[in-house]
């Protein structure tokens, strides 16, 4: 497998939207070690068919694809859905607290890689292609790290996201980032 073997597309497909979610089970925190955890990263939360669905109908998600087998994702989550997922909406009440109202921006809700395929510039990969397709509509690309993702947080850093503000919420340090798209 060669990297120039990875398509990076939007999701079209009620099948695509659920191997995202068989991707996110596997790697949620209850599902893998903690020090896979610590080496590996993880996802935070699982969504469900019905939450992927809408915000995909509001702006589709992006994957990377090997084979024709989703390899990793990108979630794009517009403001709209700012109430929707309990855990986030301290994250939109930070954003909405620091970024200018007149800035248009997407929150990345997620993204993910397939063991078998990280550290070979899937995850470089998706974002670049995420800012490309998003690029006439929004200036930023917005997410969050947990502190504790150390994995996630440096990943993040060496592909430009830059550091707006460290909160704590739920009882966990948050770092949010931000990607601008030019």
């Amino acid at each position: 497998m060669s990297i120039t073997d990875i398509t990076y597309h939007r999701v079209k497909t009620d099948d695509e939207l659920n191997a995202i979610l068989r991707l996110q089970s596997d790697n949620l925190p209850k599902r893998i070690t903690v020090s896979e955890q610590e080496k590996e990263g993880y996802v935070t939360i699982h969504h469900s068919f019905d939450i992927l669905k809408r915000m995909n109908d509001s702006c589709a998600h992006i994957i990377a694809k090997h084979d024709g087998h989703i390899v990793g994702y990108a979630l794009c989550m517009t403001k709209q859905f700012k109430d929707e997922i309990p855990i986030l909406i301290s994250m939109f009440n930070e954003i909405e607290s620091i970024i200018p109202k007149r800035l248009n921006y997407i929150v990345m809700g997620q993204v993910c890689v397939s063991k078998p395929y990280r550290k070979q510039g899937i995850f470089r990969g998706l974002y670049r292609f995420m800012s490309n397709v998003l690029k006439p509509d929004f200036k930023a690309i917005i997410t969050e790290v947990n502190v504790k993702n150390v994995r996630s947080s440096k990943a993040h850093q060496a592909v430009g996201f830059e550091l707006l503000k460290t909160y704590v919420s739920n009882n966990e340090t948050w770092e949010l980032i931000s990607l601008p798209i030019s």
